[in-house]
Order: structure tokens, then C-alpha cells, then sequence
């Protein structure tokens, strides 16, 4: 494999477009929530539009009804479909160092100058960006074959300061699950653990009875 700029950006499309996304006819889905953080658990309800805009009603705490709304949010976000061109049409790519397991480093320059992602087996596998005034880094253990895109199972992300790469925050690892309703997959369950300085910090979300609104 040659490292040319077109294979390269070819490679990196090839996994992008391998991600599972929600197709223009999503019409948004209701569900009954179940959060636990640290041992305390509250029940509420769910529900995300067709505009991927969540409500969370019935969990009366204001710190866990924002967790809940948080978690779907982020969800939603990575189930949005566009065109590659769209998100990275700005960007150039270089191939980087082959990975000890088989996988290939990406190197990304113009709009993502800095960047860097590992793709192995049509996925992406690492992710270091900067996002917001941080660096995020996301590296990805297992996934869900959908027969329609991948889907991350285990995975870890921490964010550093871009200029001093001190670590913003702790280390925190998921583990989500997806069930299919209807014609889509959707989370429904999400378990996370960050590194605290009093400790490790844990949160799980259960989405069941979930269904989709009429259309």
C-alpha cells in the first residue's frame, strides 16, 4: 500500500462511511431511563425527536436529569449522517507508522492539522483530536457489527490541555449495548467509569420499553 495522500484519505473514507449512523427517516424514539451513579438510582423518561433533540422529564435532581440529557446527546450526535465531504473535505491525510496490531496510523493536515486516527479492519480504532481547546483521546477495545456500520462496544477517552498535554479530568471507560427497534439500533446501555482523585466514579444508564415515534 503506497502512502500517497489519495489511499490514505481513500482508507480513512472507507471507515468513516463504515460508522453506523441514523438514515434521514429516523423519526426519534421514547424510553423509560434508569441511572445509577455511585449506588443512588432514579427512573424518569426519555425521549429524542427526529431533530436528535432530547428531553428528559421525571427525574426531579437537576445534576442527574443533566447526566441523562448529556448521554443522549452525545449518542445522537455520533448517529448523524454526513457526507464525508462535508466533515473532512477541508482535510488532507498521510499515511503515519503501521500499528503493532495490524492497524494503520493516520496523519491529518489542513482544517485537522494535528490530528491523528489508527484504522484497523474498516474502523477507526483511535482518535486524537482537538476539539473545543482540548485534545480528546479515544481508543476503541471492541464493536457491534450491525450489518449496517459498526457500533463502538468497549472504549476509553481522557482529554488533555493541547499546549502542556497535562490531563484535563480522568480516564473514563465505556461500555455500551444496542438494542434494534425497528429499523434502527439504539442505545440501551451505557456504562461508564472515571478515574476520580477520591476514587473511581460510575455510571450506568438503561434505556428499556424504547420506541419509536410515529412518523
Amino acid at each position: 500500500m503506497v502512502g500517497t495522500q489519495t489511499s490514505a484519505r481513500d482508507l480513512f473514507r472507507s471507515a468513516y462511511e463504515n460508522r453506523y449512523t441514523w438514515d434521514a427517516n429516523f423519526p426519534g424514539y421514547t424510553a423509560k431511563v434508569t441511572y445509577t451513579h455511585n449506588g443512588q438510582t432514579v427512573t424518569g423518561q426519555v425521549r429524542v425527536g427526529a431533530d436528535l433533540k432530547a428531553q428528559v422529564t421525571d427525574i426531579t435532581d437537576e445534576t442527574a436529569q443533566k447526566a441523562v440529557h448529556n448521554q443522549l446527546w452525545e449518542t445522537a450526535i455520533h448517529r448523524v449522517r454526513r457526507a464525508f465531504e462535508d466533515t473532512h473535505g477541508q482535510n488532507s491525510f498521510q499515511y503515519g507508522q503501521t500499528l503493532a496490531d495490524g492497524g494503520i496510523e493516520i496523519l491529518m493536515g489542513g482544517k485537522a492539522d494535528g490530528d491523528r486516527y489508527h484504522l484497523r479492519d474498516n474502523q477507526v480504532t483511535m482518535v486524537h483530536r482537538h476539539i473545543h481547546g482540548v485534545v480528546v483521546t479515544i481508543h476503541t477495545f471492541s464493536s457491534h457489527n450491525t450489518g449496517e456500520g459498526y457500533l463502538s462496544h468497549r472504549y476509553d477517552s481522557i482529554y488533555h490541555d493541547p499546549k502542556t498535554g497535562e490531563p484535563r479530568g480522568g480516564k473514563s471507560v465505556f461500555e455500551d449495548d444496542y438494542e434494534r427497534v425497528g429499523d434502527y439500533f439504539i442505545l440501551s446501555r451505557r456504562h461508564v467509569v472515571t478515574d476520580t482523585d477520591h476514587g473511581p466514579d460510575t455510571q450506568t444508564f438503561e434505556f428499556a420499553n424504547i420506541e419509536l415515534l410515529s412518523q
